[in-house]
């Protein structure tokens, strides 16, 4: 579904120079190479503050220790997107509450979000999914109208903006923490496992950052109860390498989804991804549904058919949270129609930075002729 060979071998030179430093140096964990990362992702970021980490999942369970949520809190998640959202709310003896997404966007909405508000409620975890922006300024309005934090998951929207208050800002940077991930396949991705959390607030980055630590204020004096989870220089030289180009891998992504746009216009069997009016889109992923009664059957053909021709085929999310064995005894209600529906129909084409017209062609016409076909 990407493309990291080829991009590697654009950046090899750089990464491979700077790499050299860093065991010419033997500072592996920390030092100037994740110092000089964290300063350049701030600054891109317009945040105050980026604390970087070993993966995006510890970055979500950090930014809930450092709120103090507490056993029985309830947190309010997706019930369309990864594990990671709920895994970490459920290892720290909170409650995921699981709601239903816009059939769009495939975000969480406003009207889903109050409705599962209850005095127990203390965060709520909108997950930018696939590369865009939830309705940020309304969930922040939400937020502060019932004294919520707002803990956002933009593992898959890093770079991609959103409108606040008239203005233009990062993902990530708007609630009480901005989550992501540097898992390779991102679009931001190292060549390892990585993350980070990022905040505006001095006392909320200062605690992050301790937690980060074992739970340290200062060497072998524990403040807190911590975790382990830094990010390694080998990591943030290629990071670094690869967030001066972000932007330009963003628009090679917009680039790809505009040709699978034209390309699939006439197949009313399918819907093409949404853009929202108050974000742009990264395109982490490039996702279709299938709006025949028989969905599921026709995507199962389809995955079979494109494989088969040498082209991946990805499903995210077959199951919804609130069915997933781990999850499903803090589920007391019904199906939720829209997570159903698109847990379903959902399909997602290779989607890179190296993506060029003959290998888009090639994708393309292999889903308009299997349509043509069914």
């Amino acid at each position: 579904m990407v493309d990291l060979k080829t991009q590697y071998e654009h950046l090899k030179s750089e990464i491979d120079h700077e790499l050299q430093e860093v065991f010419d140096s033997c500072i592996f964990i920390g030092g100037p190479k994740v110092n000089a990362f964290r300063e350049s992702l701030e600054q891109y970021l317009g945040v105050k503050h980026v604390i970087p980490c070993a993966n995006g999942t510890d970055a979500l369970q950090i930014a809930m220790m450092a709120l103090d949520l507490k056993p029985g809190d309830e947190v309010i998640v997706p019930a369309f997107t990864y594990i990671a959202t709920a895994e970490v709310i459920a290892l720290l003896g909170l409650t995921p509450v699981m709601i239903n997404v816009d059939p769009d966007s495939m975000n969480i909405t406003l009207a889903q979000i109050e409705a599962a508000i209850t005095p127990r409620t203390k965060a709520i975890v909108p997950v930018h999914l696939f590369g865009q922006s939830a309705d940020m300024q309304g969930i922040m309005d939400l937020a502060s109208k019932h004294q919520l934090f707002v803990i956002e998951d933009n593992a898959q929207a890093i770079g991609a903006n959103v409108r606040i208050g008239g203005e233009w800002k990062k993902t990530g940077t708007v609630g009480h923490f901005g989550c992501t991930s540097f898992f390779p396949s991102k679009n931001l991705g190292c060549y390892g496992d990585g993350g980070a959390l990022m905040t505006q607030d001095d006392a909320l980055a200062a605690k992050a950052r301790m937690i980060a630590n074992h739970g340290q204020s200062k060497m072998y004096y524990h403040d807190a109860i911590g975790v382990n989870s830094r990010l390694d220089a080998m990591q943030a030289v290629v990071l670094n390498a690869k967030l001066k180009r972000l932007d330009d891998y963003n628009a090679a992504r917009n680039k790809a989804a505009d040709y699978y746009d034209r390309a699939f216009a006439s197949i009313s069997a399918l819907k093409t991804p949404a853009r929202s009016a108050h974000s742009n889109h990264v395109f982490h992923q490039y996702t279709l549904q299938i709006t025949r009664e028989n969905a599921p059957e026709l995507r199962d053909a389809l995955k079979e058919y494109l494989q088969e021709k040498g082209v991946s085929c990805m499903i995210y999310y077959p199951v919804p949270l609130y069915k997933q064995p781990g999850y499903a005894h803090y589920w007391k209600g019904g199906e939720l129609p829209v997570t159903e529906a698109l847990c379903a129909s959902v399909f997602s084409l290779p989607m890179h930075t190296e993506m060029t017209e003959e290998i888009l062609k090639t994708i393309t016409q292999g889903v308009t002729d299997f349509f043509a076909s069914h």
